[in-house]
């Protein structure tokens, strides 16, 4: 077993399952609310940029979407806008969405190796896990929208850590973004691991490799290069 690592985290959305299958699911209502859902993209944008929102995510997330969509003084309505139309409706549309080959396997294999276990999330995990056959797998759950900040800020990555009680030295955080998953990972002391869909995706960041970021496209490849 790789003698660093003390945890696996694990970003969800694109990693642990494919997100096309639920895009797809999604398409319909995104012709219903295409106006908000782009409004909804440009905030997140905005909030990156910015550096994070602290502890008015929700409130400043509102109010950069109603900017985009030109309803400024309607930052209230829009909010609730957002919890229904895309929070509530997205939730419903994760049952029987199937996971990646074998990531089950390879949870249960780090448990049953005393590796602790952990998902960071830019999204509110909600019910997620449960629908994806994961729950009640983790040693810690969080969003980083909750925390205040998304990725690739350290805030997310700094209350990880203590969530896990241990150095970021010593966590493994496995992503499928090198902007989002790896470079915050990187920044916040951790490890890092890209999940690749395609091996010509996998040549292009081949020189992450140089910075000790393992990238594959198979989770027994995972499993085998965090156990061996």
């Amino acid at each position: 077993m790789q003698q660093n690592i003390a945890a696996v985290a694990f970003d969800v959305d694109g990693t642990l399952y494919p997100d096309y299958r639920f895009f797809l699911r999604a398409l319909p209502h995104a012709l219903v609310h295409p106006r908000l859902l782009t409004a909804f993209a440009v905030a997140r944008k905005k909030i990156r940029r910015a550096g994070g929102a602290e502890n008015s995510f929700y409130d400043i997330q509102a109010r950069f979407c109603a900017e985009a969509l030109g309803v400024v003084k309607d930052t209230e309505n829009i909010k609730a806008l957002i919890s229904k139309h895309i929070y509530g409706a997205w939730e419903k549309l994760f049952n029987n969405v199937k996971i990646y080959p074998h990531v089950k396997e390879c949870i249960l294999a780090f448990r049953e190796h005393g590796i602790k276990l952990a998902v960071l999330s830019d999204f509110p995990l909600g019910v997620k896990l449960p629908m994806l056959r994961l729950g009640g797998l983790w040693d810690a759950e969080l969003c980083s929208e909750e925390l205040g900040a998304l990725k690739p800020h350290p805030l997310p990555f700094r209350c990880l850590a203590e969530s896990l009680n241990l150095p970021p030295q010593q966590i493994l955080y496995v992503g499928n973004s090198p902007a989002y998953d790896v470079a915050g990972a990187q920044n916040a002391g951790m490890m890092a691991a890209l999940r690749c869909f395609s091996p010509r995706f996998k040549a292009r960041f081949s020189s992450m490799r140089r910075r000790q970021v393992f990238t594959f496209n198979d989770y027994r490849q995972l499993q085998e290069y965090v156990l061996r």
